[in-house]
């Protein structure tokens, strides 16, 4: 979803780039934090998810500050103040038709809204501040560090070498670390970025806090790398009528973390429902799949080897009963309606890459996801952390897949704890295990069973029972008696010498390539 068209409004002699997203019952602008760029915004997943959630509730007014993004650049040694930068936002309400809005202030965007609210309350329905401040060197940055920062800007702006000063969870993540070199170059040039960031930090606004007469939302991330929650805090005790929100999270911008609480809270506080959308997610169990070469072999024929186990992946995941999420660098990201498919389907996945030479690293979690669409937020970038933290032949899992599965006859051991990137405290992990790993050092091994020991219909029985179902369950969906399915199952275990029906599903597990068994 992009907006139509970008225009401009004059304020001065300078014109401000907006656009307007949606056609909602009330306007809300949205006023952009240190740098900002109406184009590159929309080429973000999480900014554009933020802007798709806002802007079907109101009509929402995007804009770009004088001197950054797609407005008129403006002499680095004399930026605007904030009371200039004020009359822009009047300058885009009045240039849309707004008569009065909510503002949604965002960072070095919450002083500028407070200001204006103060300054404007007949044109200022509500408030909401995002990762908000009154007063830069209190809450952003000292002086010393801000001297550091602007090193930075000065020799490697354009490179993304600020993003660990705004989101350092993301650092790894490099899709997202060219997005944010891009987003540096296109937003502002160097000398901008560190004439900016100085304007920033002569920012004060405590003085007109008890001005401010506007019903007002404060959310911030308790853990924010940029702004000290301390700030908002403060703000909650100055600001009339305010009500504080603290989610997890270490990220600073708006757009990451979990887009949608924050979209829910807004939405929540500007109509007083709960967003549509949440009625629209629903619970599932994501898989992240990443392989490695096992040996050394040329760039074609692991290019080769590559292709085939994408191709097998996507087989396999559907034999499991799931569906292909898509490919986010080097991990595959699967989805399934329950925690045992996902452990399952990774498990066939590891033999299926053995088979072929390489090794395999996986990770899940369970979570809730939109219904349509591709999981994004919070809930992917967990699954993903964890299948990075996986080694080869490694099948990780949080804690929760290992609770939900209980009863399929999965087995898991501890893997202790791992810090996660925008949750508060250490997640829990658990590995998956096959079942010989609990057998008795002194028991001898069995011969390894075959798969053409079994009829085409034991083969069917014996995948749909890897896939969890039920005798009767089973007994539906082949159309035939339970009786006869319970006699299937036991010739099963005593053709192929196994003791369970939870064996026979690792069984499937293990014998299942991308052809069938």
């Amino acid at each position: 979803m992009r907006p139509i068209e970008t225009r401009y409004a004059l304020s001065g002699d300078v014109r401000i780039a907006y656009q307007v997203v949606g056609q909602g019952s009330f306007d809300l602008v949205f006023v952009p934090g240190f740098i900002s760029n109406l184009d590159l915004h929309w080429e973000d997943e999480g900014y554009t998810r933020l802007l798709k959630r806002l802007s079907a509730f109101s009509r929402l007014i995007l804009f770009d500050k004088r001197g950054t993004g797609l407005s008129d650049r403006v002499d680095p040694r004399h930026l605007p103040n904030l009371e200039t930068r004020m009359d822009d936002v009047r300058a885009v309400m009045d240039a849309t038709g707004s008569g009065r809005a909510a503002l949604l202030g965002a960072s070095e965007g919450a002083p500028l809204a407070m200001l204006f609210a103060a300054t404007y309350p007949e044109r200022t329905r509500a408030l909401v501040l995002y990762g908000g401040y009154a007063h830069f060197h209190k809450w952003v940055m000292p002086p010393e560090r801000l001297k550091t920062f602007i090193a930075t800007a000065g020799t490697a702006w354009g490179t993304g070498a600020t993003l660990p000063n705004f989101a350092p969870g993301r650092v790894d993540d490099a899709h997202f670390t060219q997005w944010w070199a891009r987003f540096e170059r296109l937003s502002a040039s160097p000398t901008a970025a560190a004439a900016l960031a100085r304007m920033n930090a002569g920012v004060d606004v405590r003085g007109v806090l008890s001005a401010i007469g506007a019903p007002t939302l404060l959310i911030h991330r308790r853990n924010d790398v940029r702004v000290d929650p301390d700030a908002s805090r403060f703000l909650a005790k100055k600001i009339a009528n305010a009500r504080l929100v603290e989610i997890p999270g270490r990220d600073h911008p708006i757009w990451t973390g979990d887009v949608d609480r924050v979209a829910d809270l807004i939405e929540e506080f500007l109509t007083g429902e709960r967003a549509l959308a949440e009625a629209e997610r629903v619970l599932a169990a994501l898989l992240a799949t990443r392989i490695y070469d096992t040996a050394r072999v040329g760039d074609r024929m692991w290019s080769e080897r590559s292709e085939c186990f994408q191709e097998s992946w996507r087989q396999l995941v559907g034999r499991h009963g799931g569906r292909v999420a898509g490919i986010h660098g080097e991990l595959m990201i699967s989805r399934f309606d329950g925690p045992a498919r996902a452990i399952r389907c990774a498990a066939a996945l590891r033999d299926a890459a053995q088979r072929m030479g390489i090794a395999s690293a996986q990770g899940a979690h369970v979570g809730e996801v939109e219904m349509r669409g591709p999981p994004v937020g919070l809930m992917a970038r967990v699954t993903m952390q964890i299948a990075a933290h996986a080694g080869r032949g490694d099948i990780l899992a949080s804690r929760l897949v290992a609770d939900l599965a209980a009863g399929s006859g999965l087995h898991f051991i501890d893997a202790g704890r791992v810090t996660v990137d925008e949750l508060d405290e250490p997640l829990a992990l658990v590995q998956m295990i096959s079942e010989q790993h609990l057998e008795p050092a002194c028991r001898p091994k069995a011969k390894p069973a075959e798969p053409a020991q079994l009829t085409a219909r034991e083969s069917e029985v014996v995948s749909l029972i890897a896939d969890g179902k039920s005798n009767a369950a089973i007994a539906a969906e082949l159309r035939l008696s339970e009786h006869t399915v319970k006699r299937h199952v036991a010739n099963i275990l005593l053709k192929l010498d196994l003791p369970s029906r939870a064996a026979a599903a690792a069984f499937s597990a293990r014998h299942t390539g991308p052809d069938g068994p």
